[in-house]
């Protein structure tokens, strides 16, 4: 996919369905735990420096971001999970937002999931893994913050990362790196690919 990323732009940041964007773009949703590095990755595929705001406190994402690119495709910003310090009633409201996102968003051709190359998959991980596998007809997972990590431990970790998370034949897990300009190029291939096939449906 030939993107502008010169034409990108924030269109919302929304809370509850009446607040989405009324477009028949696809969408693709980026969900991971907080701090794993979601706005980072943003900001390096669409070759911008602070589109995507970039914390140093985790879970600061409380609301779904949807980024226009080109007028061709929705990139679309859910908050992270996983961030201990947050309220029992902040975990229910986030647990609602992305439910009625997740499950009723027509324009959502894909989710795809970021997870710390460097760890292990957490428990909040593999449940939207579990989701993933049953609303999605693939999973697809970047391994974020490759780049710290040597060849050969990545190479252990994404094995790691991919038997925690059960991940099957046809899946995709992908290492990414915002020093790595081949990170950028994996993304748009994949990206192209989904919206290819869901065009084809």
């Amino acid at each position: 996919m030939k993107v502008n990323t010169n034409n990108v732009n924030l269109v919302i940041s929304a809370v509850k369905k009446m607040q989405y964007p009324n477009t028949n773009m696809p969408e693709i949703a980026l969900a991971g735990r907080s701090n794993v590095g979601k706005s980072s990755m943003i900001n390096k595929v669409l070759n911008r420096k602070s589109l995507a705001r970039v914390s140093g406190t985790p879970g600061k994402t409380i609301t779904i971001n949807f980024y226009n690119v080109d007028n061709q495709l929705m990139l679309v910003d859910l908050p992270g999970y996983g961030y201990a310090q947050r309220s029992k009633k902040e975990v229910e409201a986030w647990g609602s937002m992305i439910n009625d996102y997740l499950e009723g968003r027509p324009q959502l051709c894909q989710v795809v999931q970021l997870v710390d190359s460097r760890h292990k998959p957490s428990r909040e991980d593999i449940a939207m893994q579990e989701w993933i596998q049953e609303y999605c007809a693939y999973s697809v997972v970047f391994a974020t913050k490759s780049d710290k990590l040597s060849k050969t431990q990545l190479n252990n970790n994404l094995e790691m990362i991919a038997e925690t998370l059960n991940l099957r034949d046809g899946d995709i897990l992908i290492p990414f790196s915002v020093k790595d300009n081949e990170s950028v190029e994996n993304f748009w291939e994949y990206v192209d690919g989904c919206v290819l096939v869901e065009e084809e449906e």
